[in-house]
């Protein structure tokens, strides 16, 4: 293992077998391109091979920090050098960088296929900061390699390749989805896109309650949307996208999570500005949970529910039968807003813009619509929300406050 820093170098040598080995050094300048010349030889005596397990190969000769890192923009690391141990089988390294650089890593052991050890990463990157959480699903050593570009590169670079020694796995079942980006969390990306103050910082999110909040201060101009995936949804009735539910506010906006069940999902954000159709990916969030929730899913959300608009109640897009449901919702520049279920209910609206009524949901298997008039010359309503009524109780149904 050959370590490289600006001013020394260090090699260890593990013999695999008793006896004499030549160990051959070579050398050149750090910024040549010429063949490297011979510098020294030594022999080295082996009384007592090493019967441990082997590191994993690195074809990129170094371990540790490239020896010209800095001129990378990384300035400080939290872990000192060339081997990092994980105990419990987590990791979470981070780098100081001298300017915002972007990262990708990969991780590599002797049991890990391809597939698997994308679950095992989650990358972020601040401005000044980039960090990577790991998790190692099975026992003994992996190389950890990071490779790095300006915002503005084309190429990345190897700057850096870690020996990870774990002690003790964690499950295969609590790894991270598939599918995450190179930006979760908040970071270059979220505020490039025009999202700032965020709730959570960190890419991952741990919930006992089975639900979170996700908040960004944002500008007028940009309109957020979020997705909710999991690797194997085991009973949900309700495809995962009813269970986010998006709020614009006028410098805010709220992405609210409730999981039907328990798991590990990913939070995806997407954004797009008013001179654009297309959404784009701003960044993604993992939302652990270990407990057993059953959240029922919001309402139906249909285009016309926009920037303004707002749910108070009832949260749930799902209705107890025969009852009496308060609703109260904020739709700006709606001059009608209406509830047709069972019968049409006429909401009226109060002194602060929130348009309310109570309303009877009949038998179940009906579906409850919220639907409005934007003009006073328009005949047509256009339906912005939609909800079914079910059979059970109020407390099967849940509640999301």
């Amino acid at each position: 293992m050959m370590t490289v820093s600006e001013n020394n170098m260090t090699i260890k040598v593990t013999p695999p077998a008793e006896g004499l080995f030549d160990l051959t050094i070579f050398a050149r300048h750090a910024d040549s391109q010429d063949p490297y010349n011979w510098v020294c030889s030594y022999q080295i005596q082996c009384l007592e091979p090493h019967n441990g397990e082997k590191p994993p190969k690195n074809p990129f000769h170094f371990w540790g920090l490239h020896q010209k890192v800095r001129d990378f923009g990384i300035k400080e690391i939290s872990h000192e050098g060339e081997l990092l141990v994980a105990p419990q089988g987590t990791l979470l390294l981070t780098l100081q960088t001298s300017r915002p650089l972007l990262a990708i890593y990969e991780l590599v052991n002797k049991d890990l296929d391809a597939a698997l050890s994308k679950k095992c990463l989650a990358a972020q990157a601040e401005e000044e900061k980039l960090s990577c959480h790991v998790l190692c699903p099975f026992q003994g050593y992996y190389r950890l390699s990071m490779f790095v570009k300006d915002l503005g590169g084309s190429t990345f670079r190897n700057a850096a390749n870690f020996l990870i020694r774990c002690l003790r796995p964690v499950n295969q079942n609590e790894l991270f989805p598939s599918g995450l980006s190179m930006h979760c969390g908040s970071g270059i990306s979220s505020s490039g896109h025009g999202l700032s103050n965020p709730s959570h910082s960190a890419p991952i999110i741990t919930t006992k309650l089975g639900k979170c909040n996700i908040t960004f201060h944002t500008s007028a101009n940009i309109e957020v949307t979020a997705s909710l995936t999991k690797d194997k949804v085991i009973s949900t009735t309700y495809p995962l996208e009813r269970y986010v539910l998006v709020t614009h506010l006028r410098t805010k906006v709220s992405v609210c999570v409730v999981l039907p069940e328990s798991g590990i999902y990913k939070v995806g954000l997407f954004g797009r500005s008013k001179d654009h159709k297309d959404f784009v990916h701003i960044c993604d969030y993992v939302i652990r949970c270990f407990s057993d929730p059953s959240w029922p899913p919001f309402p139906r959300v249909y285009s016309l529910w926009r920037r303004g608009c707002v749910l108070l109640e009832p949260r749930s897009g799902m209705l107890q039968e025969q009852s009496w449901v308060r609703f109260r919702v904020k739709v700006p520049k709606a001059y009608q807003a209406v509830i047709l279920g069972q019968e049409k209910t006429m909401l009226q609206r109060t002194p602060n813009m929130v348009w309310e009524g109570d309303v009877f949901t009949g038998a179940a298997g009906t579906q409850v619509k919220l639907a409005a008039k934007f003009s006073q010359h328009c005949s047509s309503l256009e339906v912005l929300l939609v909800f079914e009524v079910e059979d059970g109780s109020p407390a099967s149904l849940g509640c999301l406050g």
